[in-house]
């Protein structure tokens, strides 16, 4: 049988040192261009393999990112997945995920099982980690990118977020300037979420510029959940008061909510008009198409992924806001479908 060639091996025959072989390997400390060259091609004529187990351990680096989530489903994550997939895989990384418990779970552990001692970075969505730990990793120079949220007010860890707040207001003031809608509900998300806290500024934004209170009645919790959101709107109807419009938060709760609607009888856009948040892969091709903001769901996970590999590298980043806009269908009760 063969004898197996080793670094040993390589070293000898391309006449420098066992350590600077590995430098070569790793890559993770400067070498002369000539000698580099000579050892890889000792390494290609040799056919060496190098155990990529002993190669990530001696450079201290997993190149592998880790995601962490709390929660997989509906039409949202795929989308974004899609984004922080490319992008990981683009940078020459693996992907890790993680799903964190929205809810405490008996004998799971505070901390996730994902961090330095298997990734190279985090992207940790929306409430994926809490304040304290995201403060205490970001602290000891732990790379991090947030995705949908903001940094805790402590430390300035980068982010990557789109613009909730201008979208809505331009979303309301359509149904507003447009149909002449003054009765419009709205689903908050779930409590402590960025992405609801914006976009309800920018509802009430929208209604407060047009000389109109917002009426309480016609406010749910809708949770970004679709079954929750389809529950919310049966409790606001049960009033016994309809609004003209409703806007649902997202659009996965959107497409609940107008098929709660429809077994109920009530016709969209002609007695009550939905609208959403998100313009997922669905919103064209719902029953009525769904009239929303479109938001850069993939185009957002890919940013989040690059950010995130610029500062393994030692590069300098800064957060992202990306823009969203207005798209028109019918079911806010336009007829033509547009952007703008």
């Amino acid at each position: 049988m063969m004898r197996k060639i080793t670094i040993v091996d390589v070293a000898r025959e391309a006449g420098v040192s066992i350590s600077t072989v590995s430098r070569v390997i790793n890559q993770n400390t400067p070498v002369a261009a000539e000698t580099a060259q000579r050892v890889w091609e000792v390494i290609e004529r040799l056919q060496f393999n190098p155990n990529a187990a002993a190669r990530k351990l001696a450079s201290k680096r997993t190149n592998t990112i880790g995601l962490i989530v709390p929660m997989i489903g509906g039409t949202f994550f795929p989308l974004m997945f899609s984004g922080i997939e490319r992008g990981v895989y683009e940078g020459g990384f693996e992907l890790l995920v993680y799903v964190s418990p929205c809810h405490p779970v008996p004998n799971r552990p505070l901390t996730p099982p994902i961090g330095p001692q298997n990734t190279d970075g985090l992207i940790v969505f929306t409430e994926g980690m809490s304040d304290e730990d995201l403060s205490a990793l970001h602290a000891k120079g732990f790379p991090l990118v947030l995705l949908h949220r903001s940094s805790p007010r402590e430390c300035e860890i980068p982010y990557v977020t789109v613009e909730n707040r201008l979208g809505t207001e331009q979303l309301i003031d359509h149904l507003i300037e447009v149909h002449g809608y003054t009765q419009i509900g709205f689903l908050r998300g779930p409590a402590g979420n960025e992405d609801s806290y914006e976009r309800e500024q920018g509802f009430r934004a929208s209604l407060q510029k047009h000389g109109i209170e917002p009426d309480e009645t016609f406010f749910g919790v809708g949770n970004f959940h679709p079954e929750t959101a389809a529950e919310a709107v049966r409790l606001i109807l049960s009033s016994g008061k309809r609004p003209q419009a409703i806007f649902t938060g997202d659009d996965a709760s959107a497409a609940a909510v107008m098929k709660t609607l429809i077994e109920m009888g009530i016709s969209i856009p002609d007695d009550i008009a939905i609208v959403g948040f998100d313009d997922d892969f669905l919103a064209p091709y719902l029953p009525v198409p769904l009239t929303t903001v479109h938001s850069p769901i993939e185009e957002a996970g890919y940013r989040a992924a690059r950010l995130l590999i610029q500062q393994i590298r030692g590069e300098k980043v800064e957060s992202l806001v990306l823009p969203t806009h207005l798209v028109i269908r019918r079911s806010c009760g336009c007829i033509a479908s547009h952007s703008t």
